[in-house]
């Protein structure tokens, strides 16, 4: 087997089988905050935008999706039921999909084909003239969306420094809830007819997420493949080069030198990882983090989908707020959840992930039961039931965040991709698909007791999760990707 050692400057093209000695992830690690990481954060991080406008949106304007005049023949139980558990469902196929093919073909190639899916299926859905169009291309949508998750979260993390990686992926993450708070004060717009008649408003909706993502993968074409991904799949001389420009600029913004790098890494380089391997890495090797991810996935997505899901629905029928002003109320809602993941973020990497994962999800829980308890007792009005949502989300998103960030971090690089989209598409499909099946009868049913109960099943998973993130959670704050799980590819000679 031969043997090449990589360093700057390093010239020639590898191939499977092939042994490297390589300084990129250390050269990377020890990075400080610049121009250029700002430029992936812009590229890579505002897909999350956009599938919080998508989703809040399309939940906001069912109500005027299932009028007459609107263009659709379609009930409101479809959108929020049956066109919900389709996008949801592309989300999971996409995600494992285009895993996969991240995986094996690079994180770059893939979230350019990622966003250019999502464009032209949200593209289509504006121009939707029925019910059986609108929920193919919601599901493509979602297939679209749920490859971005994949592709994005495993770039991001292998191309930002270890010391800001856990508050920069939780903020990105967090960032989703921009997108829900725009498409919730634009689903208010498009729902009044004096500006719009009732088959334009929503169509405009749809159209101005494909101008965002338009202008997103004008700024993506620049954000570079990750080096991790290159030199393990035999390009080291691109991987070289392109951490001597990111350091050259680095140097230029900050006027002084880098530190040095640190240690080197010996891997053998290989083309891809097969479906057996990648199994028995998850759940052979690493079966306590493969048991916190199911945990952390399910966790938040049933307590976000036991409050978002029927939050209209609720403050309709129990405070009798217009469905035309429940926007506004949401607005509020994903305000908080994007300050969870803004100022808690730093303590990730500070505090430690095992005591924050554990501490958001247990806080989140406990208050979501308290809320539960004073919703039981007829205490709240529509304002208090909002702030009470507020606080029990600001804790929430944060944690939520952080199940992205876990699974992409604690597992080997050469199944990152596929582990994300794997928990990905195990933990949205039980609370994503289940979640709309579940909840939709106990929010929408008018009844106190049944809307108590859909919080305490949120609540109670919540809380589980907080306790195996208590025993199971990785202190990964500050740790190199290679030192909290060795990649594969490492040379055992």
């Amino acid at each position: 087997m031969d043997s090449v050692t990589t360093g700057r400057g390093a010239s020639g093209r590898g191939a499977p089988g092939r042994t490297i000695t390589t300084e990129v992830p250390a050269r990377l690690d020890r990075l400080p905050w610049s121009r250029w990481h700002w430029m992936i954060v812009i590229g890579l991080g505002t897909v999350w935008i956009l599938d919080g406008l998508e989703v809040t949106v399309v939940g906001n304007i069912a109500s005027r999706l299932s009028e007459d005049g609107s263009g659709l023949a379609i009930t409101d139980a479809q959108i929020t039921g049956l066109g919900a558990a389709l996008y949801v469902a592309g989300a999971c196929a996409g995600a494992l999909f285009f895993g996969w093919l991240t995986d094996r073909h690079g994180r770059k190639k893939l979230f350019l084909v990622t966003l250019a899916v999502y464009l032209a299926a949200t593209a289509m859905t504006a121009l939707s003239f029925s019910a059986w169009w609108f929920f193919l291309f919601r599901f493509f949508t979602g297939f679209g969306i749920g490859g971005e998750y994949a592709a994005i979260n495993s770039a991001i993390d292998e191309l930002i420094p270890s010391k800001y990686r856990g508050r920069v992926d939780l903020i990105i993450n967090g960032s989703y809830w921009l997108g829900a708070m725009g498409g919730a004060l634009l689903s208010v717009l498009a729902l009044n007819t004096d500006i719009f008649p009732k088959d334009l408003g929503w169509r405009l909706t749809f159209a101005l997420g494909v101008v965002l993502g338009l202008v997103i993968l004008l700024v993506r074409r620049h954000v570079p493949e990750s080096p991790r991904w290159m030199f393990i799949h035999g390009h080291e001389e691109g991987a070289e080069e392109l951490v001597d420009d990111v350091e050259r600029q680095v140097q230029e913004e900050r006027g002084e030198p880098l530190p040095a790098a640190g240690r080197a890494i010996t891997i053998e380089q290989r083309e891809s990882v097969g479906f057996l391997e990648i199994a028995r890495t998850l759940f052979r090797t690493y079966p306590k983090r493969a048991v916190l991810g199911f945990a952390l996935f399910i966790g938040q997505a049933f307590l976000y989908n036991a409050i978002t899901f029927g939050f209209g629905s609720i403050l309709v029928k129990f405070f009798d707020v217009s469905s035309g002003s429940t926007g506004y109320f949401f607005a509020v809602i994903a305000f908080g959840n994007f300050l969870g993941p803004l100022l808690l973020g730093r303590l990730f990497d500070t505090v430690g992930r095992k005591i924050m994962i554990a501490s958001t999800y247990l806080l989140s829980g406990v208050l979501l039961f308290l809320t539960a308890w004073l919703f039981s007792q007829g205490w709240l009005t529509a304002t208090t039931m909002t702030v009470c949502w507020c606080v029990v989300l600001f804790f929430a998103s944060a944690g939520a965040s952080s199940a992205y960030l876990t699974v992409s971090e604690i597992f080997p690089m050469e199944t990152r991709a596929m582990a994300i989209a794997f928990f990905y598409a195990i933990g949205t499909a039980a609370g994503g698909i289940s979640g709309p099946l579940v909840f939709s009868d106990l929010t929408s049913s008018g009844v106190v007791d049944d809307a108590v109960l859909a919080f305490c099943v949120g609540a109670a998973l919540m809380t589980v999760a907080g306790v195996v993130a208590a025993f199971f959670a990785v202190d990964a704050e500050g740790k190199s990707l290679e030192d909290i799980a060795v990649p594969l590819s490492v040379s055992r000679a």
